[in-house]
């Protein structure tokens, strides 16, 4: 297999709720809405998919890897979504935080050095 991309994928009830707090987690709406149901996020690389699944909703959960994880938190606060305490080790830095859905994101910071 040669994989080229790949999405992340978290399954709601409520889209509108839903594209509206991800575009908060995000800092814009949306890139593509291909089929109704479906909103996708393009981010270097990979994507990121919210989509309405009403059986599986809250159900998803996503590793999103970023430079600077205070640096979100302060973005994110301003933005209205707040987040667990960060845990930091040898491994770098996490925090998580869920949508109004229950789907669970993980912050990741790599270790610095």
């Amino acid at each position: 297999m040669r994989c080229i991309g790949l999405f992340a994928v978290s399954p709601v009830q409520d889209l509108a709720a839903a594209l509206d707090w991800y575009a908060r987690l995000f800092g814009r709406a949306a890139d593509d809405r291909p089929i109704p149901d479906l909103a996708q996020w393009y981010l270097d690389g990979f994507g990121f998919q919210v989509m309405r699944v009403a059986d599986r909703a809250g159900g998803g959960m996503a590793t999103l890897v970023v430079a600077d994880i205070e640096a979100e938190r302060e973005r994110l606060a301003a933005a209205g979504i707040t987040f667990e305490a960060t845990v930091r080790g040898p491994f770098g830095a996490i925090a998580r935080l869920e949508d109004p859905e229950g789907n669970r994101i993980t912050l990741a910071e790599p270790p610095r050095g």
